[in-house]
């Protein structure tokens, strides 16, 4: 079955079905679905549809999520909150704090916000999303199960922390910057699994110290420690791989000492006895309101100007555009708002066995015709 286009109403109502039939109050359910479509709109296939099963869903029936959501405030201040989200759906904890922090800006002109305990929360670029459309800057965080190695070291210790930041233009588009500190990220490797591609050299370091290709085997040694993920920069110090490193630190410490949440190895997901166990991450969330110094109009005034000079700058021999961040995510959207989330084969099956185990038999996929 090659690739297969499923329109957005029906991929966002059955996705958002199928957390309901694992659990998940029907409003919350409504917002994991539209973070998760959201990453598929954007182009980043690597955090939509084609992780719903193996991150969501599964984890929900292996008793490591909670499908009902505690939020939990545990401190707080006008311009900043301590959550608890005691292990619920990493989604409704993300919006739900976004929102605490985007109150507390727009009376105070900055808030904060961070979260223990959480799950996976999708892509991270929905948040600050949320705060642009209120005309604010936003940033956010996570840590996650360890992935990335130190720099001059080959244990997986930290995980692929996202610095994620974002803020309003007066262009068509936002300036979004979601990646990961490290070169991939672990749902990049899954991607390419599914697609029976290998890890580009570079990406990996093995326990030995040599670069790593064969994304099945990376995937199975980043959980026995036999793998890591280099940072950004690569691996060693020659092309700047201690800064993303350093950038991965800051995440991870903002993700955890804020909040006194887990950190590091806490965070892989296996129990002492090799059981699986809840991953406990933690988040932070901030948005600062552009009315709190010279005005919404005057930042994506000076915002888009500077963009705009980025953009066109002389471009280098054969290349094409110069970009900013977030426009190739737009231009996607652009390509896709009237047909739909393409699905590969893997997904396909993936879907179908979603749909029949919770017995969703009014949903029939376009590649069943």
């Amino acid at each position: 079955m090659p690739k297969v286009t499923v329109d957005w109403k029906t991929i966002t109502e059955f996705v958002r079905d199928a957390f309901i039939g694992v659990g998940v109050p029907e409003k919350d359910a409504e917002i994991c679905a539209d973070v998760l479509i959201e990453s598929d709109k954007r182009g980043i296939e690597s955090h939509g549809v084609n992780r719903f099963k193996p991150i969501y869903i599964d984890r929900i029936k292996a008793g490591i999520q909670n499908p009902v959501t505690n939020f939990e405030i545990l401190r707080e201040t006008p311009t900043t909150a301590v959550v608890d989200g005691h292990d619920g759906m990493g989604q409704v904890i993300g919006y739900r704090a976004t929102e605490m922090a985007i109150q507390k800006a727009k009376k105070y002109g900055m808030g904060m916000v961070a979260v223990r305990n959480s799950c996976h929360y999708g892509i991270a670029g929905y948040y600050p999303s949320m705060c642009i459309k209120e005309g604010m800057i936003g940033i956010t965080g996570t840590n996650a199960r360890p992935s990335i190695a130190p720099t001059h070291g080959v244990e997986n210790m930290l995980g692929t922390n996202p610095l994620t930041i974002g803020f309003p233009t007066d262009e068509e588009f936002p300036f979004i910057i979601d990646c990961a500190t490290s070169i991939t990220q672990r749902g990049k490797l899954e991607y390419f699994s599914r697609l029976g591609k290998a890890t580009p050299e570079g990406m990996v370091i093995g326990r030995d110290g040599s670069a790593r290709t064969d994304t099945d085997q990376i995937l199975k040694d980043l959980n026995t420690g036999d793998a890591a993920l280099a940072p950004l920069g690569g691996i060693g110090e020659e092309l700047g791989g201690y800064k993303g490193y350093s950038y991965a630190v800051v995440v991870e410490v903002l993700s955890a000492a804020l909040q006194q949440g887990n950190y590091l190895k806490m965070l892989s997901g296996i129990g002492p006895n090799g059981e699986k166990v809840p991953y406990h991450l933690g988040h932070f969330f901030i948005a600062i309101d552009t009315e709190a110094f010279m005005g919404l109009e005057a930042f994506k005034k000076t915002a888009g100007d500077i963009l705009r000079e980025l953009r066109a700058s002389e471009k280098a021999p054969g290349a094409e555009c110069i970009y900013t961040a977030g426009e190739k995510e737009y231009k996607v959207w652009l390509e896709r708002k009237d047909s739909g989330v393409p699905v590969n084969e893997a997904v396909q099956k993936e879907l179908i066995a979603v749909r029949d185990d919770l017995k969703l038999t009014k949903y029939k996929f376009p590649w069943e015709d």
